[in-house]
């Protein structure tokens, strides 16, 4: 198999990884208000926690590797940067008008929810580009002990997303030099169905009452003391968690298609789903609907309604109204660029 051919499927494989996560996360943002009084709900919640973001923040590293360096870096860069400034201002204004969402910080310092991914993607980029030239083993070494040992400083977690970059830099670090030819001949059906049934019998754990941690172990934006946990030894709780994540990733992916499908077009455009879903969510659950749901029968209605509106903000014509939001055109900030550096050229050479 040429290196074309295995780059092309390997494309193909983590763009329909990305479809699915997708629809996890729009799912478990979802059915979050209900986790507190349904136990279903709960234990599927937590499931989905226990690998989305830690495969997502690996697809994210395993696309960075064709622009991390370079004018294509530098780019990356900018557009994310301008995608944060964007949504940080439409979600401050929305949240500080209508949805008044619990413990906000109307600050650019704070993502804004969900927008903590696009704070930490720029981190990841510039952490790696820092270690690229140290050994694999080195960086991951490196990347997890900064997880761990972030638990420990004393600030809010949010500030920066500073908590969430080193959580989950080590996952970053997997999936840039992940290997899919590696990953193609580990799959074997066996191992998939080993997979798939591990991946079950998590769920069925959670269900039982089996993980009984807080969720905001999961979410990686709090400091051991903010998890209440504040003891010497708790960064070993840590590392436990990195374990977890590690096997519940690795049986997901034995659910993800190898071949091009539909879901492989949706998957390259998860990130208008990812930034616009956040409003969908804050409006569902300024309305009534979450007082009429008292069964986790009746939450398959939620669950189902978060899987269609995946599906309509995948489509193209969302991207073709939406893409100068979401996509913007960083020209204007690349002829700023040029215009600073050019004037502080020309200052330099007048100097005698």
């Amino acid at each position: 198999m040429t290196n074309h051919c295995i780059s092309s499927r390997g494309e193909t494989f983590f763009l329909n990884l990305r479809f699915l996560l997708i629809v996890c996360v729009f799912v478990g943002n979802a059915i979050e208000p209900l986790i507190t009084r349904l136990a279903g709900m709960e234990a599927l919640y937590m499931w989905i926690f226990t690998f989305h973001m830690p495969l997502f923040v690996l697809v994210t590293g395993y696309f960075a590797r064709s622009n991390l360096f370079g004018d294509s870096g530098r780019k990356a860069l900018l557009q994310i940067g301008l995608q944060y400034a964007i949504f940080q201002t439409l979600y401050l204004a929305l949240d500080a008008l209508w949805f008044h969402v619990h413990n906000t910080h109307y600050s650019y310092f704070a993502p804004y929810l969900l927008l903590w991914f696009l704070a930490s993607h720029v981190c990841w980029r510039l952490l790696k580009m820092l270690i690229h030239r140290w050994s694999l083993p080195q960086q991951i070494i490196t990347s997890i002990l900064l997880g761990i040992s972030v638990g420990y400083l004393p600030v809010d977690g949010v500030w920066f997303s500073i908590s969430r970059t080193f959580v989950f830099f080590p996952f970053f670090i997997i999936g840039y030099h992940l290997s899919f030819a590696r990953l193609r001949a580990f799959y074997t059906r066996n191992v998939k169905i080993l997979s798939m049934t591990a991946s079950v019998l998590l769920l069925l754990f959670i269900a039982i009452g089996g993980m009984n941690i807080a969720p905001g172990w999961l979410y990686g934006n709090m400091t051991y003391v903010q998890l209440g946990e504040p003891a010497w030894y708790t960064g070993f709780f840590r590392l436990l968690l990195y374990l977890l994540q590690l096997v519940a990733a690795a049986s997901f992916l034995a659910f993800v298609p190898w071949h091009r499908s539909a879901l492989t077009d949706m998957g390259r455009r998860t990130l208008y789903v990812f930034l616009l879903h956040g409003f969908i969510i804050r409006l569902a659950a300024l309305s009534p609907i979450y007082d009429w749901i008292h069964s986790d029968a009746a939450s398959l209605g939620i669950i189902a309604a978060a899987v269609a509106m995946t599906l309509l903000l995948c489509q193209p014509f969302v991207r073709r109204l939406s893409s100068p939001m979401i996509e913007p055109s960083i020209q204007w900030l690349l002829n700023l660029e040029r215009r600073a550096t050019h004037s502080f050229g020309t200052r330099s050479a007048s100097k005698p």
